[in-house]
């Protein structure tokens, strides 16, 4: 207090932009871990991330990314792509089924059929059932 009086500080009026996120080129990227992987032995990593402004985490994500990109081009196959359909073998399996079905209708009908016959040389008819396919 001077002179009995207080004195204020007012904020500073001047709105500070918002920083910008960086954005690093891969050429750049792949420099850096270039110099950082060359000074890992050396202890001169701090410097270089001072240097370019970079924090350490950000030289680990890099790392990450390229072990990641390295491994998935190695995991890649050779040869062409296959041509086959994926459908195809659903379709293939979808007929067999139908084939077995239709197999076992037939033999169905056949002892239906006998079954039938022995009704009727025993003298028992059986009650005549309705077609599915004429309803």
């Amino acid at each position: 207090m001077i002179d009995g009086q207080r004195r204020t500080v007012s904020p500073d009026p001047e709105v500070t932009p918002k920083g910008k996120r960086r954005i690093f080129a891969a050429a750049y990227k792949k420099k850096i871990l270039a110099e950082a992987d060359a000074a890992a032995g050396s202890g001169q990593i701090g410097e270089l991330l001072r240097r370019e402004g970079i924090y350490s985490s950000t030289l680990t994500r890099w790392r990450r990314e390229r072990d990641n990109a390295v491994d998935s081009a190695f995991a890649q196959k050779r040869g062409p792509e296959s041509k086959r359909n994926p459908l195809t073998a659903e379709n293939e399996k979808l007929r067999r089924q139908n084939q077995r079905l239709q197999e076992e209708l037939r033999k169905a009908e056949i002892i239906i059929d006998v079954q039938k016959k022995v009704a009727m040389l025993l003298g028992r008819p059986l009650a005549p059932v309705p077609d599915s396919e004429n309803s």
